[in-house]
C-alpha cells in the first residue's frame, strides 16, 4: 500500500517540520465541508474492489485532482489505543504505559521530572543518595488503592513462598508487583524514567534497569513499624514515597548508618535513589502513627 520515505522517522519524531503532499492518509482526515459537498458527494469514494476504505478514499480523491497533505507543524492531538484496556481493574489507566505512553506520562509523571534530567530539581541529602520528583499524587494514590484492593499483604515473616528460595532475610509487609499483574509495566517505568536519571546522577554507570524485586511496603505502628539495618540486593535501589508525612502518618524515614545521615521527611511522589550494596547500610525508621506506603525496586541485582 505504501513505502516509507527516507526521512519518515525524522518526520514522525518531529526532527523535520513542514507540510507534505502525500498519497495516503489513514484513520483521520481534516476536510473542508464545501469540498465534501461539491466534489465528494458520492458514497462510493470509500469503496473499491480489493482494498480498504482508507486506501479507496485516498485513490478516489487523488483521481479527482484533490491532493492530501500532512503537517507536523502543530499538535492535533492523538488517538488512544484501547485494545488492551482492561476495565475489570480498579484503575485501568495505570496499565497504559506501553499502549498510550504520552497520556500515561501526562497523568502519572511529576511535572518537574524533566528538570531532573537537566541537572535541576533534585537534592543530595546524604553522600551518593539522591532525592527527586517522579510521580504525581494521582499515581501514588492509584497504586496504593490497587494494592489495598488486592489486599494480600505478606506477613512480614522470613518464610516467603513468593521467592525462589522461599526465604526473605529482611522481611517487610509488602505486595509484589507481579502479584497484581503490574510487573511488566513497572519494568517499563524503570527503563523509561529511572534509567535516564541514574545515568545523569551516577556518571559512567549505564543501568540495564533490570529488577526482580519490585514491591510496595506498608508500615504501621501495630503491624511493622520499622525495618532493621540491612543492605539491599541491588546495584542501586529506588524508594518512592506514596503518601504524606504529617497527614497520613508520623515518623518514618530512612537512616544511612555509615554516614549517620537521615532522610526524615519523604515527599510524596519523590524517589530516593542510593547504592544497594557495601556502602549504604541503612534502616527504616519507626512509623509512630497512621500508615506509611513506599514503593521499592532493587535495580540491577
Amino acid at each position: 500500500y505504501y513505502a516509507r520515505s527516507e526521512d519518515y522517522v525524522e518526520l514522525v519524531q518531529g526532527k523535520r517540520i513542514g507540510v507534505w503532499n502525500v498519497p495516503y492518509i489513514s484513520q483521520a482526515y481534516l476536510l473542508r465541508g464545501e469540498t465534501l459537498r461539491s466534489e465528494l458527494v458520492q458514497h462510493k469514494i470509500f469503496t473499491l474492489d480489493d482494498t480498504d476504505p482508507d486506501m479507496a478514499f485516498c485513490k478516489s480523491v487523488r483521481d479527482k485532482g484533490i491532493f492530501l497533505h500532512i503537517s507536523n507543524r502543530d499538535e492535533f492531538g492523538r488517538l488512544l489505543s484501547t485494545a488492551s484496556f482492561n476495565t475489570s481493574r480498579l484503575h485501568p489507566e495505570l496499565w497504559q504505559i506501553m499502549e498510550n505512553p504520552l497520556d500515561w506520562q501526562e497523568k502519572y509523571i511529576h511535572e518537574n521530572y524533566s528538570q531532573v534530567l537537566e541537572g535541576q530539581h533534585y537534592v543530595q541529602p546524604c553522600p551518593d543518595v539522591y532525592w527527586f520528583p517522579v510521580f504525581t499524587d494521582q499515581m501514588c494514590d492509584e497504586l496504593v488503592e490497587e494494592a489495598e484492593n488486592f489486599g494480600q499483604w505478606s506477613g512480614g515473616k522470613h518464610e516467603d513462598t513468593r521467592l525462589a528460595g522461599g526465604y526473605e532475610n529482611v522481611p517487610t509487609v509488602d505486595i509484589h508487583m507481579n502479584q497484581i499483574g503490574f510487573e511488566k509495566e513497572w519494568l517499563r517505568f524503570l527503563q523509561e524514567y529511572i534509567a535516564p536519571v541514574t545515568e545523569k546522577l551516577y556518571p559512567g554507570y549505564y543501568t540495564k534497569a533490570r529488577a526482580i524485586m519490585n514491591f510496595m511496603v506498608r508500615y504501621r505502628p501495630d503491624e511493622q513499624p520499622f525495618l532493621r539495618p540491612h543492605h539491599d540486593s541491588s546495584t542501586f535501589t529506588i524508594n518512592i514515597a506514596l503518601n504524606h508525612k504529617g497527614i497520613d502518618y508520623e515518623g518514618g524515614g530512612c537512616r544511612f548508618i555509615r554516614y549517620n545521615c537521615t532522610v526524615e521527611s519523604p515527599r510524596k511522589g519523590w524517589s530516593l535513589m542510593h547504592p544497594g550494596r557495601l556502602t549504604h547500610y541503612h534502616e527504616g525508621l519507626h512509623t509512630t502513627r497512621g500508615t506509611r506506603y513506599i514503593m521499592v525496586s532493587f535495580v540491577d541485582p
